[in-house]
């Protein structure tokens, strides 16, 4: 009898959701606009619109970035945006609370045997002994904002080790990078495509992998508004499943080699108008082949993360303790995990 894993689980499960993720028919050329991160790991959405498979399923599609995630939230509920990719946050989970958010799939989770996300130190840290997340007892940890994916998974990773630390809400990214190389704060948890380069840089260093203590972590999500998941399910099904191409198209190039190192090339000229665009592409390239992390095929979702993530939230007081999956998430267009 074969032995399945996480990963060969989730690849059978995109395969039976491409099916069911065709897209429904719906008036052509509909507008709508996508918020994302310049991360590699919303390649999804740009492989998907770079190939036209948002204009094939007759979606008429506008990028918009933004900096963190609970802004991302927060134009989703106002309606300047209809659908994102991003973590889950405090922010988000509350905008579900009012029936404004709902979570309709999983983009970007960590895997065994997929190079994830990274725990970060700074040289000076490093130098006066942070050299494993043992010891951040009494450090600083960098965050976007309180109820941030930055603040869960410090928290995490300092409640296993059993350590204390301090959370500072830096706002953008940007700026918490700056504050990790100048020593203004002491450790950070980021993508790869992040990590590893401010690591090459010699002022920063890796101290721990985010899956050693988080495992199987369901690190992004789409979500959209309310409106959309009740009343507009053609809608959604059709973004989906131009969505879900461009993910498979990810995964088959970075993850599986697929086209081999011309069908790598090919994929990082495609991320490098969206990551490290301000870069030179010889010098971006690394980075995003740094980045690479399997994204999750049909945007099946992992419901156990989410809901310790739900569970994480409530128990720091930082979303209403009765707020339960069924307001957070709406399971019915994607395979759960």
């Amino acid at each position: 009898m074969q032995k399945f894993n996480r990963r060969h689980a989730i690849g059978l499960i995109g395969g039976a959701t491409a099916a069911t993720l065709a897209a429904p028919a719906i008036a052509q050329n509909r507008k709508i606009t996508v918020g994302a991160l310049r991360f590699t790991s919303h390649a999804g959405s740009f492989v998907a619109y770079e190939n036209g498979y948002f204009t094939e399923a007759g979606l008429d599609l506008e990028l918009k970035f933004f900096q963190a995630a609970q802004p991302m939230a927060v134009a989703i509920a106002s309606g300047d945006v209809d659908f994102g990719v991003t973590a889950i946050s405090g922010g988000l989970i509350s905008l579900a609370q009012k029936g404004a958010v709902k979570v309709i799939g999983g983009a970007l989770s960590e895997e065994d045997g997929i190079d994830g996300q990274k725990i970060l130190a700074s040289d000076a840290a490093f130098q006066a002994g942070l050299t494993a997340p043992s010891g951040l007892d009494g450090k600083t940890f960098g965050m976007s904002t309180a109820g941030s994916s930055f603040h869960y998974m410090g928290s995490k990773i300092a409640a296993a080790e059993g350590v204390s630390v301090t959370f500072k809400p830096l706002q953008k990214v940007g700026a918490i990078i700056g504050a990790l190389k100048s020593g203004q704060i002491d450790a950070w948890s980021i993508v790869p495509h992040i990590a590893k380069p401010l690591a090459g840089s010699g002022a920063v260093h890796i101290i721990g992998n985010v899956s050693d203590y988080i495992p199987n972590y369901q690190v992004t999500t789409v979500f959209t508004s309310e409106k959309n998941a009740a009343g507009e399910a053609d809608l959604v099904k059709s973004f989906l499943g131009a969505y879900s191409k461009g993910v498979t198209d990810y995964n088959s190039a970075m993850i599986d080699k697929a086209g081999g190192e011309d069908g790598i090339n090919a994929m990082v000229d495609l991320l490098h108008k969206y990551v490290y665009a301000d870069q030179p592409l010889e010098k971006a390239a690394p980075g995003i082949i740094n980045g690479t992390m399997r994204l999750n095929e049909g945007a099946a979702l992992n419901m156990t993360s989410v809901e310790d993530q739900l569970s994480w939230f409530q128990a720091e007081g930082l979303v209403d303790a009765n707020i339960t999956m069924d307001i957070l998430v709406n399971p019915s267009f994607v395979e759960t995990l």
